[in-house]
């Protein structure tokens, strides 16, 4: 049926946290970013050594070393180049292993080349990110710790005077940087483990939701069934009972009743087929809005022993919506069906009052009335099960239903109050009373 895939909720989905498609768009970036910042250790890199190679070629032309420091320079830069082509088609073992040789063979050149020109030294600040990076946490600690040593010892060679920031500043500096570093990786992989967690809570509370949708669903189908269906098989059994103990005796008095039971009972196969189709209730299926669906439903309900009128008091601002007009029209149904069965009333009046702010629903009726003792606990706001059993009122001890809880249950839906009202001889008031601002 239509309505009850409508009504089942689907699964809450939150930007960049819940569905697949969000965390396909998450890894996305994630990629993004590391080429990013590949590139830019790349320029740094490399800026940092076209530097360090100047000024050497400046201070020590005829240098025996610049030879070496010069091919050095150029495997550095070919090592560092060719990083991200070493492992495009390698699998992820493979692929972290050729990274973790090129960096051992970059720094390995490293070292050599500041031994030979000192003016290499602060080639080592990306080297130690990309340790930081690519080495568990005590490997890189480890790995922070050699290259500050070297660039300690490397800032002492080309010492011009005593400066205690040789060998204060390197350290601190190497430090902070380390610190911060390690810092920011826990907290990602603290936010990482909350996403996870959020995201199977998310999943959960999606499986809690649908499983309480469809105990609503089928709570409201029960009360949509007892409105329509199981009163008018109700009135079709009276009408037959009649008929079959006026048959002999009065035959014209007895077809009449069949003739009712078949319109009620084709009525009743059209909302049987609505039930199919999407729930609607027939007469609001037909147009006309809430007020013609009474008349319509006051037509069929009025008879020689019942006579049912509608009055409408006022106009609405804007058209009711399509909720409030279903859940009022079955209200009103529950009532007459009530009044029928137990109230032995002759006239019945459906009053539908606008107030602007609110709509409210009336049903009365000149029967019998009942006690007040009688009338079922009041239970405003939706049931959370199927409505309890109750005692129905002006009928015996023996008649039990739930009409009167499932029209509270119809209004509490709305967050609207339906109240009973009745004195014995005097007949009962059934007022439905809806704010059109929550609905």
């Amino acid at each position: 049926m239509k309505r009850d895939a409508a009504a089942e909720p689907a699964p809450p989905t939150a930007p960049g946290a819940a569905g697949p498609g969000s965390r396909d768009g998450a890894e996305r970036g994630a990629r993004r970013d590391d080429r990013w910042l590949d590139a830019l250790m790349n320029v740094a890199f490399l800026t940092l050594l076209c530097g360090a190679l100047l000024r050497f070629l400046i201070n020590h032309p005829d240098s025996p070393r610049l030879p070496w420091v010069i091919g050095l320079s150029a495997a550095l830069a070919v090592l560092q180049l060719a990083g991200p082509r070493l492992t495009p088609r390698a699998g992820r073992t493979g692929a972290r292993r050729a990274e973790l040789l090129r960096f051992g063979l970059s720094v390995g050149c490293w070292v050599v080349v500041v031994l030979l020109a000192p003016s290499f030294a602060w080639c080592a600040v990306p080297l130690i990110y990309t340790g930081l990076r690519a080495l568990p946490e005590r490997g890189a600690l480890a790995l922070v710790a050699v290259l500050t040593t070297l660039v300690v010892y490397a800032e002492w060679q080309l010492r011009t005077g005593v400066d205690p920031n040789l060998f204060l500043l390197p350290p601190t500096v190497a430090a902070l940087a380390t610190g911060v570093f390690l810092y920011m990786r826990r907290q990602a992989d603290r936010l990482r483990a909350l996403v996870d967690d959020l995201i199977r809570t998310r999943r959960e509370l999606a499986a809690t939701e649908r499983r309480e949708g469809t105990l609503a669903e089928r709570q409201r189908l029960s009360m949509e069934i007892h409105d329509t269906l199981a009163q008018g098989l109700s009135s079709q059994q009276m009408l037959l009972q009649a008929a079959e103990r006026t048959w002999d005796s009065d035959p014209a008095t007895a077809r009449g009743h069949v003739r009712t039971a078949e319109s009620i009972a084709e009525r009743s196969l059209a909302e049987a087929r609505r039930f199919v189709h999407d729930l609607a209730p027939a007469d609001l299926a037909e147009g006309g809005g809430l007020a013609q669906a009474l008349r319509a439903l006051a037509g069929r309900e009025s008879d020689g022993a019942l006579r049912v009128r509608v009055m409408v008091d006022g106009a609405p601002a804007a058209p009711l919506p399509a909720r409030v007009q279903s859940e009022l029209l079955r209200i009103a149904q529950g009532a007459l069906a009530n009044v029928r069965e137990h109230a032995a009333a002759s006239l019945a009046t459906i009053t539908l009052t606008h107030l602007g702010d609110q709509v409210l629903l009336d049903v009365a009726d000149d029967g019998r009335g009942f006690p007040a003792a009688e009338l079922p606990a009041s239970a405003p706001g939706p049931a959370p099960g199927p409505a309890p059993a109750a005692t129905v009122p002006g009928a015996g001890p023996r008649h039990r239903g739930h009409g009167i809880a499932a029209m509270r249950a119809r209004a509490g839906r709305l967050g609207g109050v339906l109240t009973v009202e009745s004195t014995p001889g005097e007949g009962t008031v059934v007022s439905a009373a809806i704010p059109l601002e929550r609905t």
